[in-house]
């Protein structure tokens, strides 16, 4: 078993070679604030005075901004880079990694995991590498625009984050509890909630962006994820092929079908197998096409704060809700 000293030192390692492989990116600096204030600047100008208000007048919806997406990309990364780093170390982020606009949260639950396959052990350290970078690299790029970390409940007891979203999902009873951090197989699941909901909502965002370098750096970012969410659909349908019994491919679409329950009407999320009882794996979520779908903003929150309804802000996995612009869930189409 590796002990959290040679973790911590390959976590290190780890980001070391990514640090070279980011490096194109340090020309971007904080010029993600400065276009946000161009963008005011542009929306505030006219060459013609302002006309009286009407009695009841309308708001003007304020434009989403570079500053404004990547900000909501942070929120999702300080959600999985605590769950990663405390399942392979036992700890979180460094506090100076934490701070930021916005109220400062704290994080509910999180231990090191027992792994006994070295195999899920040596992914989930990388991940938690490639995570933690995601969200030095957003911090770097955002600058003083940088959101603090919400708070963020990644607990697995009878009021946890994860209980809940697998009694919803009907993968345990009303009664139990689902702990990410005992069994490999759990941590597996867990990670399943995560990640697919990083892809998509990466690939969403991305006509959002008009800065070309941040739409690079996004699109980075969305084909690590999409590495990770690969690996983990993979790792989980081979455990599930070799040993049923763990019904982990029956899980996984539970798991499935609860997220799109949440985020609308439309029937995109896809389990690891195919419908004809798991013979054909379908570790690639994709349409007819071969294409992955999207979700939007408004479809992410519904699915972290595990709450359908309209005008959500908080809940789930963010129980005081996320910082930034983009905070507050719309109602479903």
């Amino acid at each position: 078993m590796i002990d959290k000293d040679t973790t911590l030192a390959i976590l290190e390692a780890s980001d070391q070679r990514r640090t070279e492989r980011r490096r194109f990116l340090a020309m971007a600096g904080g010029g993600i604030a400065a276009a946000g204030g161009l963008a005011v600047l542009s929306a505030c100008h006219s060459d013609f005075p302002s006309p009286a208000p009407s009695p009841t007048p309308t708001p003007t919806p304020t434009a989403i901004t570079d500053a404004d997406v990547l900000n909501f990309a942070l929120n999702l990364e300080y959600l999985e880079a605590q769950f990663y780093l405390y399942a392979v170390t036992g700890a979180g982020l460094a506090s100076s990694q934490l701070s930021g606009t916005g109220t400062q949260g704290t994080v509910t639950g999180g231990r090191k995991v027992t792994f006994t396959d070295p195999a899920v052990q040596a992914y989930a350290i990388e991940i938690a590498a490639d995570e933690r970078t995601h969200v030095q690299f957003l911090r770097a790029q955002l600058g003083s625009s940088a959101v603090a970390m919400p708070s963020i409940n990644i607990d697995g007891g009878s009021t946890g984050a994860f209980t809940a979203a697998a009694r919803a999902a009907g993968v345990i009873t009303s009664a139990q509890t689902f702990d990410p951090y005992a069994s490999d197989e759990n941590f597996l699941l867990a990670a399943f909630i995560f990640e697919d909901v990083g892809v998509t909502a990466y690939k969403g965002a991305s006509p959002l962006i008009t800065n070309k370098t941040y739409l690079e750096a996004a699109a980075g970012i969305l084909a690590a994820e999409a590495y990770h969410a690969g690996l983990v659909r993979t790792t989980l349908y081979g455990k599930g092929i070799r040993t049923p019994s763990l019904q982990l491919i029956e899980s996984a679409g539970k798991i499935s079908d609860a997220r799109d329950s949440l985020d609308g009407s439309s029937d995109d999320d896809q389990g690891i197998a195919s419908p004809d009882g798991g013979a054909t794996s379908n570790i690639v979520p994709a349409d007819a096409n071969g294409i992955a779908y999207s979700r939007n903003t408004n479809q992410v929150l519904h699915i972290v704060y595990l709450n359908a309804a309209a005008g959500t802000a908080s809940g789930g996995f963010f129980p005081n809700g996320v910082n930034g612009t983009i905070k507050t869930a719309a109602a479903n189409p």
